[in-house]
Parts: structure tokens; C-alpha cells; sequence
């Protein structure tokens, strides 16, 4: 697939996160809070395993230090091969402790011209316009011409904002779970940019929504899909 004509531009992209009622993705300055039950934690497992890559923002790592593993033992199935970690770095804040830089599993990090930071041999980089944020399609582009055919985007809130209001997403399921959590510094599921009327959101079509654990997942695809969107690997 790599250096062929009949590589899509970019792979499938997949958002999928665990919101409180009041739609927040953590507890106030961003702490994890976990909202998943045992079923939908099994079923993030599978996402991760099938689509082949995960992806997060470098202020997830800051904050939880994710390793982006599958969980096997909550599939009930042999071990595969590990996903791709991917973590998306436009300034060069990614500690050198994380475990995204540990070795154990390939890794992409997407990184700008502006940044001067430099990363174990171990780690692929992808440089992806001048910065400060690190330019999607570039970056996505740049992914499909390594193989990859799938992405699960997993947050935070910038992350996700940045691939709705670029139109980069294939599908988007929600897990909301029973709780109201409030407050003002605890993120909700979209940061960035305000929207000041119905022209500035992002408006999605429900494909369905089921009773999973004590909660509700809530699947999606945008309203107006890519003119081309790349085919589904699962």
C-alpha cells in the first residue's frame, strides 16, 4: 500500500470518548475520571486492537501518562500484533518519561517545524506544517503513506475539536455515562473554539444509541461525510 496510486489520502478516523451527563471527559484540571463500565471498557479494547492505531494529544500524556496498549485479557482472545501510539506533539512537550517513549510498541509522534525537540531513535516522527499545531491533513496524508488504515482518535478535547471542524472524521461514538460531574475546570468533550450560532457548530447524524453497562453509547458520523472518505478497516 505504501507508494502506491490507490493509497487513500488519509486513513479512517475514528473518535471515540466516555462523557459524564454533563458532557466532561474528566474531573476538574483535567483529572481522570473513569466513566466506562466493564463492557464498554472491553469494547475500546476492540477498537484498539482492530483499527491498529491510537491517538492522542501531548496534553493527555501530560495528564494520565497513557500507554495505549490493548488490554487483551478483556477481549477473551489471543494477543495480536500491538497498535501504532501516536501522539500529537506540535511544540515539543512531550515528557521524556512518558510511556508512549518507552520502546515496547511502534510509535509515531506529529511534531512542527517551530519545534526543536528531539526523540528516541525508537519513535517514527512526522514533521507537519510550521507550528505551532500540528496540520491534520499533512500529518493524516503522511500516515496513509506508511500503511496505516485506521486511526482511533481518543482525545483530549483540543484533539477532538481539531479533527470535527477540520472534517476529518469517519465516525464518533460517545459512551455517557450516569453521573454529573459540573464545575468550571473540568474539560468538556470539545475545546477550541467558540460557537457562536448553529453556522459554528459541528452537527453529526445519530446512526444509533443502546443501553451499555449503566450508561448509553451513542454512535455518529457527520452530517455531510468526505467527498471520498476512505473505507472502514473493521
Amino acid at each position: 500500500m505504501n507508494g502506491t496510486t490507490n493509497a487513500p489520502a488519509r486513513p479512517y478516523v475514528h473518535i471515540n470518548c466516555a462523557v459524564s451527563l454533563d458532557g466532561r471527559l474528566a474531573f476538574a484540571g483535567g483529572k481522570r475520571a473513569a466513566l466506562s463500565g466493564p463492557r464498554d471498557l472491553a469494547r475500546v479494547q476492540a477498537l484498539r486492537a482492530d483499527l491498529g492505531a491510537v491517538l492522542v494529544g501531548v496534553g493527555t500524556v501530560i495528564l494520565d501518562d497513557p500507554s495505549l496498549r490493548v488490554h487483551w485479557d478483556l477481549l477473551h482472545r489471543a494477543p495480536g500484533p500491538p497498535p501504532i501510539r501516536i501522539c500529537l506533539d506540535g511544540s515539543g512537550r512531550l515528557p521524556a518519561s512518558a510511556r508512549l517513549l518507552d520502546g515496547t510498541q511502534p510509535t509515531i509522534v506529529g511534531t512542527t517545524e517551530s519545534s526543536q525537540r528531539r526523540y528516541p531513535a525508537s519513535v517514527d516522527t512526522i514533521v507537519a506544517g510550521p507550528g505551532p499545531e500540528v496540520a491534520l491533513p499533512i500529518f493524516l496524508r503522511a500516515l496513509a503513506g506508511r500503511g496505516l488504515r485506521g486511526v482511533l482518535v481518543e482525545g483530549g478535547a483540543h484533539v477532538i475539536a481539531s479533527f470535527l471542524r477540520a472534517g476529518l472524521v469517519d465516525r464518533m461514538t460517545v459512551y455517557v455515562a450516569p453521573v454529573l460531574i459540573g464545575g468550571d475546570t473540568a474539560p468538556s468533550l470539545m475545546a477550541g473554539p467558540e460557537s457562536h450560532s448553529s453556522e459554528d457548530w459541528v452537527e453529526l447524524l445519530r446512526e444509533s444509541a443502546e443501553p451499555l453497562d449503566d450508561g448509553v453509547l451513542i454512535s455518529l458520523r457527520p452530517r455531510e461525510p468526505p467527498s471520498t472518505p476512505p473505507p472502514s478497516p473493521l
